[in-house]
């Protein structure tokens, strides 16, 4: 779907590269700078990468793109990603807009160079303002700072890290659609533009309904512990084989019959202490206790189809080992093969999305380090001579 198109990627770690690597499993062509250091994600788990490896977590963001090693602090280097942005239609970084410009990567330069280049910055905390160049990670930026770190842990205890790459993914996501909106922008006034996406302003988005409270009430409810919610039936209850399952019910409270007679108790219900929302709060203990006790004499299949039986929102609590092995996962298209190059697949994330009947998946292995060096600087109109060159000055390798 997005065949034509060619992004020039000069970014590290997960939020950048993850944006370019749907836009490969899409069809664009993404060309990936990288020092000779390489991108620190190659060594995530470094016992693979000693193995000789390609670590798992750089493969899923950086699947079907070609790599290009380039010392862009040598005039040579820098000449050389000149000639790639210059008929690119995207340039997609993460570095610092201070370094960045003293690079010459800036957008006032290479929007000079190609008039229509879409410049997408992904940074920690945005482009304008005192935290511009500070140095930016999910955990930092999109999970401490915006909040969530503290309203996602229940009250009164300590805070703890989201899993590696949530906030990043989340920001890629983001990142990817303003991309694309330029895309359609430029198609129609021929103009490339500068686009900006932060992990701060994702993470203040994806609790944007919390926000929202928080903006127009000065105030927003915690998040308690089980016994003590503030709708004790949005809850977690575990079963007898030792298994969690995560109810939500329906606003206002409707499912609440349908929750009392899955788990047993249909007279329940009709409790007063149990009939009205205020009523359920106040005696939110009793009734979680009671619950408790209904699902932990039921297995979790059990569970399951009396939650469904009612038409109860419910869902598993799974370990990814479970993921994988569920089959509405599997139907769902989570998961990939990712080929590699001696004909072997690796099982990987998919994308968020699919487009059923198109060739939406990945296009191929993620590159080694420099593999595309020689080949991509051939068809910005390096001599093999010219190339020799750049390397031995150690301005490409």
């Amino acid at each position: 779907m997005l065949e034509g198109l060619k992004v020039v990627e000069l970014a590290t770690y997960i939020a950048a590269p993850a944006a370019g690597g749907i836009m490969a499993d899409w069809g664009a062509e993404v060309i990936k700078i990288e020092s000779a250091a390489g991108d620190p994600m190659r060594r995530f788990l470094a016992g693979l990468a000693d193995a000789g490896q390609c670590d798992p977590t750089f493969a899923t963001d950086n699947r079907g793109k070609r790599a290009i090693v380039l010392d862009i602090t040598r005039p040579e280097g820098h000449e050389a990603a000149l000639r790639l942005v210059r008929d690119a239609d995207i340039f997609l970084t993460n570095v610092r807009p201070a370094a960045l410009k003293r690079a010459g990567l800036d957008w006032e330069r290479l929007s000079a160079e190609n008039p229509r280049l879409i410049y997408c910055s992904v940074t920690g905390y945005g482009l304008v303002g005192p935290d511009t160049d500070k140095p930016g990670f999910d955990i930092a930026s999109f999970w401490a700072r915006t909040g969530m770190a503290s309203l996602t842990a229940p009250k009164g205890t300590e805070p703890f890290p989201i899993r590696t790459g949530m906030g990043d993914h989340t920001c890629a996501l983001a990142t990817l659609s303003a991309i694309l909106a330029a895309v359609i922008d430029r198609a129609r006034t021929g103009k490339g533009r500068l686009v900006e996406s932060s992990l701060l302003r994702a993470g203040a988005y994806a609790i944007s309904s919390d926000m929202a409270i928080q903006l127009r009430l000065g105030r927003i409810a915690s998040t308690r512990a089980r016994a003590h919610a503030v709708n004790p039936l949005a809850n977690f209850f575990q079963t007898i084989d030792g298994r969690w399952l995560c109810i939500l019910p329906r606003d206002g409270g409707s499912d609440w019959p349908a929750i009392a007679a899955a788990a047993g108790r249909p007279n329940a219900a009709e409790d007063p202490k149990f009939a009205s929302a205020r009523a359920r709060r106040d005696n939110g203990p009793e009734l979680v206790a009671m619950l408790d006790r209904a699902f932990a004499e039921m297995t979790l299949d059990q569970a399951g189809e009396q939650l469904d039986a009612g038409d109860v929102v419910w869902a598993p609590v799974q370990t990814p080992a479970q993921l994988i092995a569920d089959p509405q996962a599997e139907a769902a298209g989570c998961f990939v093969e990712i080929p590699g190059p001696d004909g072997e697949t690796t099982r990987a994330p998919a994308g968020p999305v699919r487009f059923p009947g198109a060739d939406d998946g990945p296009k191929g292995p993620a590159p080694t380090l420099g593999q595309h060096t020689r080949a991509v600087l051939l068809e910005v109109g390096y001599s093999p001579a010219e190339i020799d060159a750049l390397i031995a000055a150690g301005a490409a390798s």
